[in-house]
């Protein structure tokens, strides 16, 4: 059962499958293992991405074998040894990846259909500006930076991460090319960008990845220092109306955690299935793929 304790609706999984399968193809290869498939990045500046099951497979499920071959191809490539699927999707997958060695993490799928309302925006102070932006604006890397800092502290609790901390996280993505990768995806439409400002200074910020009809909305975090006043909502609501109005008509994400879904409910979203992650105990999961 889902988190909303509710039958899983087929076609809205099919749906998110199909976007799963298809959103990594813009910046990644693919390498196939039968019932799995490791999505790989073309270059050292990409995200670093994950296996998946194959869309459309109809043999044999995967078994933990399957699984060690994919691990056994991660390690030779350096990248992460992980593996992403949808719970109601894939029942089967959990006991091979857990057979192999890996620990599995649960988090809420959360989304808003053709048919559902989006909450109204939150009123915020006159001094927070929430937007859009584009792939030349100047608030951009502070944009990409601060769900850096934000998933480095987890939870909702008020932090200590603020401007000094901004100030040096920018810095890095500047010289390591962060800002060009996403400008550029803003420029093929591939990511659209949403950030809070408050007297100029990007307080909170988010992104929706469009495929089609569908959009995830990935990696909404507020600087540490600026919680509690409802701006990730507000930036949520401002990617929703984004996508919406730019043909998207299912907008979904993965929450991290109960609590957190419990503050996408309120803006709209209900709880359809569960998102899956495996990898090796102890590691920390990559905070650029959550919401």
């Amino acid at each position: 059962m889902t988190s909303d304790d509710h039958a899983p609706d087929s076609p809205l999984l099919d749906e998110i499958e199909r976007y799963y399968d298809a959103v990594p193809r813009s910046a990644a290869r693919t390498e196939d293992f039968g019932p799995l498939t490791l999505f790989v990045r073309k270059d050292d500046t990409g995200w670093q991405y994950y296996a998946r099951p194959t869309l459309g497979h109809t043999g044999p499920a995967a078994t933990a074998e399957d699984v060690r071959r994919v691990l056994a191809r991660q390690r030779e490539l350096g990248a992460p040894e992980a593996f992403e699927w949808v719970a109601e999707q894939n029942p089967e997958l959990r006991a091979a990846v857990e057979a192999a060695g890996l620990t599995v993490h649960e988090h809420p799928l959360l989304v808003l259909g053709p048919q559902d309302e989006p909450a109204p925006a939150p009123e915020l102070p006159e001094h927070v500006e929430v937007r859009m932006l584009t792939a030349d604006a100047p608030e951009l890397a502070e944009a990409i930076a601060v769900p850096d800092l934000a998933f480095n502290a987890p939870g909702t609790a008020i932090g200590a991460a603020g401007a000094a901390e901004l100030a040096e996280k920018v810095a890095q993505l500047t010289t390591e090319g962060g800002t060009a990768r996403i400008a550029r995806r803003i420029t093929d439409g591939l990511t659209a960008q949403a950030a809070a400002l408050d007297a100029g200074t990007v307080v909170c910020s988010g992104q929706y990845n469009p495929v089609g009809a569908v959009g995830e909305v990935v990696g909404v975090g507020t600087l540490p220092s600026a919680r509690r006043r409802g701006l990730g909502l507000a930036v949520t609501a401002a990617l929703v109306a984004h996508a919406r109005a730019n043909g998207v008509r299912t907008v979904f994400l993965s929450a991290s955690d109960e609590d957190v879904a419990r503050i996408y409910r309120r803006a709209g979203f209900r709880g359809f299935a569960t998102a899956l992650i495996a990898e090796p105990a102890g590691i920390q999961e990559p905070a650029t793929t959550r919401a």
